[in-house]
């Protein structure tokens, strides 16, 4: 998740060292990966080939998800699901692109910020419609956001440094961990709450307390990684 993610990224490199434990996938990304990434790669290499870049497919694509939330601000559900659902394939797209022409960790330190901007205004625009009755959901949702990619970039960091990867998720410019709610789940749950927004507060509480539980996951998990591994630069 999503994470989200929640933070900048340094430039985290993807190798394929690993002498620590991996983090055990749980949920849909993984089983979902090889079925959308082969006519993802050939869209990819097709638009690469027409001189298409990754890092702009990034930004229309965050764009895209701006015009989401605003289209929730508004009450336009259908347009809001549509625009999330054509942000989110953009997203899958830029990484293509950059599989064809080559990553560059530029690329995945914006694609990753773009993603934390879009998981943030898409509660945000339903506190917007509602501000009363969905306050303190979204706030709720946005702090389980929050300290969900915050566990989630702090990991990768670690992985890097000790030589962790992963293909699980998708070649990627950084260290995924699995969870309870990826970035698949989280997609749904968007949808979901433009399906039915007056449920919004409730399905935020259910949502974000998972995200607590999967953040807290993170943690022990980091903690049985990496406990007993040193850092000299923190005596």
């Amino acid at each position: 998740m999503f994470s989200f993610r929640v933070a900048c990224e340094v430039s985290i490199r993807y190798r394929s060292r690993t002498s620590l434990k991996t983090v055990p996938n749980q949920m849909l990304d993984a089983h979902i990966r090889p079925l959308i990434d082969p006519p993802l790669d050939a869209a990819g290499r097709y638009l690469a080939a027409s001189g298409m870049t990754a890092n702009l497919v990034t930004l229309v694509g965050l764009g895209i998800g701006l015009l989401a939330a605003l289209a929730i601000a508004f009450g336009f559900w259908l347009a809001a699901i549509l625009l999330i659902l054509m942000s989110r394939i953009a997203d899958g797209l830029d990484g293509a692109i950059a599989r064809a022409t080559g990553k560059t960790d530029f690329g995945g330190y914006l694609d990753i910020t773009c993603d934390f901007l879009f998981y943030g205004v898409v509660p945000m625009a339903f506190v917007w419609v509602d501000p009363v009755g969905n306050g303190a959901a979204g706030a709720w949702l946005l702090a389980s956001f929050y300290i969900n990619g915050a566990t989630f970039l702090g990991y990768a960091i670690l992985a890097e440094k000790h030589g962790l990867a992963t293909s699980k998720h998708g070649a990627k410019s950084l260290y995924f961990t699995g969870g309870l709610l990826e970035g698949t789940e989280t997609i749904m749950f968007f949808v979901a709450i433009c399906v039915w927004p007056d449920w919004f507060a409730p399905m935020a509480w259910v949502f974000g307390g998972v995200c607590f539980v999967t953040a807290a996951s993170r943690i022990l998990l980091a903690r049985q990684v990496f406990e007993h591994t040193n850092d000299k630069d923190n005596g």
